[in-house]
């Protein structure tokens, strides 16, 4: 018996699909593009170079556009996480952004069953999720109106381990972070750095420089 093979989209169909995106304004348009409000994100970069910044200031700026819930799998309800909110002011925007203190991958997928879910979840850090990439798979399949950002450690330039690799490949947009900036590539335009921090950022490059 044959199988039976999904039916081919013509360019015609293609064109006149319509798709979710978040109108971002000048600024972050030429960091991220104007990308899909759905999809798979990835931020790498070693400890100690701006990377729980730059995440925060994110999250921040999307609640403009969905509900944002940030799993803090590896750091949990801790002091850091605690300053970091502070510094970034994310009582500004506490209406659309919420805490998750090391939710399990199980229990945030009935969550995103709800009817009131986020529509955007940073997951931090990857390797806390002991995901398979099979398991990655199932996740973004499942909640395809879902816009998720994985954090991820690192291994010199490049995120650590396969299934991180993996998710770097398929994400729509990479972020690798050093040295207090942010280098996005994105399928959507964009790609000019951000400084997260301006005088360590600095301080970092002109180290390396000289």
């Amino acid at each position: 018996m044959s199988t039976r093979l999904k039916r081919a989209v013509s360019v015609d169909e293609i064109k006149k699909m319509v798709f979710k995106v978040l109108q971002l304004n000048a600024f972050w348009q030429k960091i991220l593009g104007l990308p899909e409000a759905s999809g798979v994100w990835i931020i790498w970069g070693k400890s100690g170079s701006g990377k729980s910044r730059f995440n925060m200031i994110l999250a921040k700026m999307l609640t403009e556009f969905e509900k944002v819930a940030y799993n803090s799998l590896e750091e949990g309800a801790r002091l850091s996480l605690q300053k970091n909110i502070n510094d970034c002011k994310m009582i500004e925007v506490k209406e659309k952004f919420v805490i998750l203190a090391r939710e399990p991958i199980p229990e945030l997928k009935e969550r995103l069953r709800k009817k009131r879910r986020p529509g955007i979840v940073f997951i931090d850090s990857l390797q806390y999720t002991g995901l398979t990439k099979k398991e990655y798979l199932s996740l973004k399949e499942e909640f395809t109106d879902v816009l998720f950002i994985f954090i991820s450690h690192a291994n010199g330039t490049e995120p650590k381990g396969s299934v991180a690799e993996f998710i770097r490949y398929d994400a729509d947009i990479k972020i690798r972070v050093e040295g207090f900036k942010a280098f996005p590539i994105s399928r959507y335009g964009g790609g000019e750095p951000f400084v997260i921090w301006p005088e360590a950022a600095a301080e970092y490059w002109n180290d390396l420089t000289n």
